[in-house]
């Protein structure tokens, strides 16, 4: 995997609801929904980033029949950079949960 930059919260955020094929407003919707409105991605944002993530071939349009209602989808590349993030980032909570507990002691 030749991930050459750490991944921002928005890029992890849209790659992680691009684990099945969505379009747009479905992404931005996905995360608000599952954050409980603690954070929202706008239009304008998104589409920079999509257009981020099928520069890097981590994603890539996966129905573009209807101009107005793109679907991308996680590339086999996209869902390794993912993977690793995940990893990465349970690593960095799981830092913060000890670092809370034993305060707490």
């Amino acid at each position: 995997m030749n991930k050459t930059e750490q991944l921002t919260d928005s890029m992890f955020n849209i790659m992680a609801a691009l684990t099945k094929p969505r379009h747009g407003y479905a992404i931005m919707n996905l995360i608000e929904e599952t954050t409980k409105g603690a954070i929202s991605i706008g239009p304008a944002s998104m589409y920079t980033i999509i257009k981020k993530l099928l520069k890097q071939e981590w994603i890539y349009l996966h129905d573009g029949s209807d101009s107005r209602r793109k679907t991308y989808l996680l590339t086999e590349k996209g869902r390794d950079v993912l993977e690793e993030e995940l990893k990465l980032r349970k690593r960095m909570i799981q830092l913060a949960e000890t670092g809370l507990r034993e305060e707490e002691e």
